[in-house]
């Protein structure tokens, strides 16, 4: 019996374990469904989310088109950061990305541009900017002291710049920009200009980028920014003697290559017309006055490639720190002079910038920028002007130099003091001055200008100046600007 017993026993026992483990293999193929099961509704999950996401980036490639976002800081774009930033383009040193539009309708709030036309995909903006200035100079001259076309050239008031600007997108493929400028003359009288109206590719493949229309040439830092967004009240003498009071600019073609390196580097290529007051060393009739002594200069027209003018460039930007960035640039200038020669310019520039890893709404900053320009105009045989008086002139060739370097101390919120300091000069005198007599708008010449800018907000700006001038054969003046900007509307914003 006790054997029975036992073997009954054991029975019981094997039977118990084979249905725990029936049980528990039974337990582990469910998990094993259930997890498979799971498995499946999160690949699926996951495959609707993927094409939820693929959908909302098209939809967000197609609004950035519509308004393209200003690029990222050099540590995290390729292409230099640009936008508004803190307070202005010239204020802060490393600016923010420009967000783009949501999604959904928005009401308007005084930063957001005036959208006139369009819906969708296209739209225009329009934006007023006004510039004006005050004060007084001891110079007797002082529209020969104030180089630049919208410099206070005045005792008093000037109109320096009323600028209205309409931007905006014309299809998937372009976007378009037009800046209209109103200025009152020392007589009082007004003028209008088309400063710029140029379309601009938004999906060539390669990096490649292409601009057409009337635009300011690609060339060293500050030629194409335009008036509101200096960061002194008037340009650097260097700009004035080379490229002209009113800047570099002409009609012509523009194609940029974002290259593909670690770090931002572009190469641009500009072809323009070589004619007209905007091309002020290249075949400029100088309304009518002698140009390097001679008179009666005309302007021409394009007859082929090489009345044409030619402008590369070369930028590239590197992050030095977290908080430190600096932007080298090398430009370029080739093309027929009105004297029937050819005019090359070379320049060089520097950016530096630093913002403080505490910085609040991008101050304190400090921005340090350099321009170095050299020309070389070579001016053919003059056989001379007899209706004018002018004598017979040797063909030469007259090397012109200068350089600006400028400093800014972002140290408080809606607060930066800035110093320039301004150096022209030619390497000799032209053999023209020995028979013609001196040439006064070659003659070296240095300036300091200590400024202190508040901007109360994005949208105005007031700046105090003070120019220290010394010229050659005239001596010293002194001089004192307080200017005042406000601008409608969001303005295009410039690059960093």
């Amino acid at each position: 019996m006790q054997i029975k017993s036992l073997a009954g026993a054991a029975c019981v026992v094997w039977l118990g374990a084979q249905i725990a483990v029936g049980q528990e293999v039974s337990e582990v193929e469910s998990l094993k469904r259930q997890f498979q099961q799971l498995q499946a509704q999160f690949e699926k999950q996951q495959q609707l989310q993927r094409q939820q996401l693929e959908a909302l980036s098209r939809q967000i490639e197609v609004l950035q088109t519509a308004r393209p976002p200003a690029p990222l800081p050099p540590a995290v774009a390729s292409r230099p950061p640009v936008g508004l930033g803190a307070l202005r383009s010239d204020t802060a040193p490393i600016t923010a990305p420009i967000a783009a539009p949501p999604l959904a309708e928005k009401p308007w709030s005084p930063a957001d541009p005036i959208k006139l036309f369009g819906g969708g995909q296209s739209y225009l903006n329009l934006s007023f900017d006004g510039l004006f200035a005050v004060g007084g100079s001891t110079a007797k001259d002082i529209e020969k002291l104030e180089t630049g076309g919208h410099d206070p050239k005045q005792r008093g008031f000037t109109v320096e710049n009323i600028e209205t600007t309409f931007e905006g997108r014309v299809d998937p493929y372009f976007r378009g920009q037009a800046a209209l400028v109103h200025q009152i003359d020392t007589a009082g009288e007004s003028f209008v200009e088309l400063e710029e109206a140029y379309v601009e590719s938004l999906a060539l493949p390669w990096n490649l980028q292409l601009r057409a229309g009337q635009f300011f040439t690609e060339f060293g830092r500050q030629n194409q920014t335009h008036p509101h967004a200096w960061s002194f009240v008037d340009q650097p003498l260097i700009m004035g003697r080379l490229l002209g009071d009113d800047g570099l600019r002409s009609a012509g073609m523009r194609l940029s290559w974002l290259t593909p390196t670690p770090f931002y580097s572009e190469l641009y290529l500009t072809v323009q017309n070589s004619q007209g007051p905007t091309a002020h060393s290249f075949r400029n009739g100088n309304g009518g006055a002698a140009f390097f002594g001679r008179t009666g200069l005309t302007q021409g027209s394009v007859k082929g490639v090489g009345d044409m003018l030619f402008a590369p460039r070369y930028v590239a930007s590197f992050n030095l720190t977290d908080a430190q960035t600096l932007v080298l640039g090398s430009s370029a200038a080739f093309g027929p002079n009105s004297t029937g020669g050819t005019t090359q310019i070379y320049a060089v520039d520097s950016l530096w910038k630093w913002k403080s890893a505490n910085h609040h709404a991008g101050f304190p900053f400090v921005s340090w920028e350099t321009e170095a320009m050299l020309r070389r105009f070579k001016a053919s045989e003059f056989a001379g002007d007899p209706g004018a008086g002018t004598p017979p002139l040797p063909a030469e060739t007259l090397t012109d130099y200068g350089v600006y370097s400028q400093l800014l101390y972002g140290f408080s919120k809606g607060w930066v003091a800035g110093l320039r300091g301004d150096f022209v000069n030619q390497t000799k005198a032209g053999a023209y001055e020995a028979i013609v007599g001196r040439d006064p708008d070659r003659d070296q010449r240095w300036r300091l200008s200590p400024n202190l800018t508040w901007y109360p907000s994005e949208f105005s700006k007031v700046r105090l100046q003070y120019n220290y001038d010394q010229r050659a054969h005239i001596g010293l003046d002194h001089s004192l600007w307080l200017q005042f900007e406000f601008l409608l509307g969001s303005h295009a914003a410039h690059k960093f």
